[in-house]
């Protein structure tokens, strides 16, 4: 007698075989841990919001209370909606709170060392089947991966400032990482309401490989006197209909962040074209870092913001 096997379609057995993920460790809670806590918290995912600092985490709980207010005040969310959200976020100050998760995803400064660190004490208290994901802006998903326990469960999920308003996220895969783990990454991006870039693991991705180059020739233009501050970033809001300025757009991202995201394009591509400016390295060594500490380009103790230079 014979008997016939039939298969499931492809596309089931896809949706069969993705892990769900229902719970979701944050480490880092920065800008950007604190939005995608936020963004994860109000689409029905448990939290776990992790943090050495126990002052950023209470910062970070903070900024979340208030940025749903005012999603509550634009009739953007309930108030029951936000309550809700805010209950299923948990903090912690050590990674054991993680061992539960189904995904985590490590939000960290951008120095892969600090990752690499992050990782190694990571691990050890996570369940066998939890992906691991890296909010990174620039620096290889291969290598992150490889510097773990799961590489085949790693992946780049690069989320965009502020995270509850913009709806891109980059999505990289590294050579290990498996099909499951890039469907389930692909399936929670959409039930964040994110719509997501899929890229290439080269330095730096889409996004980042052509906007700071960008940002650091308008850093070029300053250092060689072609214009001014208020200058360069008048030229482009009215030239090219930009709704920031390029130096304004590296303070809100940071300048320390430029200026990794800069050498890891240069020593990953070996270009000259990617060298950071000078100016951009003075301005960090001085800790000029941006809006995060009151002054970068402009000077933000005063209103309106006036330019240093």
């Amino acid at each position: 007698m014979n008997i016939e096997v039939k298969t499931a379609p492809a596309s089931v057995q896809a949706a069969l075989d993705t892990p769900a993920i229902n719970a979701v460790g944050i480490v880092g809670a920065g800008q950007m841990g604190n939005g995608i806590a936020h963004v994860c918290a109000l689409a029905g995912v448990t939290v776990t919001l992790v943090d050495v600092k126990t002052e950023a985490l209470e910062r970070a709980l903070g900024t979340i209370g208030r940025n749903m207010d005012r999603q509550v005040n634009r009739n953007a969310i309930t108030a029951e909606e936000r309550d809700a959200a805010l209950a299923r976020i948990t903090t912690a100050g050590d990674y054991g709170a993680c061992g539960d998760c189904d995904m985590v995803i490590e939000a960290a400064t951008e120095k892969e060392e600090v990752k690499r660190a992050i990782y190694k004490a990571l691990t050890p208290n996570l369940k066998l089947s939890c992906m691991l994901a890296s909010n990174t802006s620039s620096i290889s998903i291969t290598r992150l991966g490889a510097s773990t326990d799961r590489a085949e469960k790693f992946i780049g999920m690069h989320f965009m400032n502020p995270v509850p308003v913009m709806k891109l996220v980059e999505v990289i895969r590294g050579i290990a990482t498996d099909e499951p783990t890039f469907q389930a990454t692909q399936a929670l991006a959409a039930r964040l309401h994110k719509i997501t870039a899929v890229s290439e693991d080269f330095p730096a991705f889409i996004v980042n490989r052509i906007l700071v180059p960008m940002i650091n020739e308008a850093v070029y233009a300053l250092y060689e006197g072609v214009g001014s501050i208020a200058a360069i970033d008048q030229a482009m809001k009215l030239g090219a209909n930009h709704p920031m300025g390029p130096l304004e757009l590296a303070d809100f991202i940071g300048l320390d962040t430029c200026l990794s995201i800069m050498q890891v394009l240069y020593e990953g591509l070996s270009d000259s074209k990617y060298r950071p400016c000078p100016l951009l390295v003075k301005y960090v060594e001085a800790g000029w870092l941006g809006r995060k500490t009151g002054r970068g380009f402009y000077d933000y103790t005063q209103t309106p913001p006036r330019p240093t230079r």
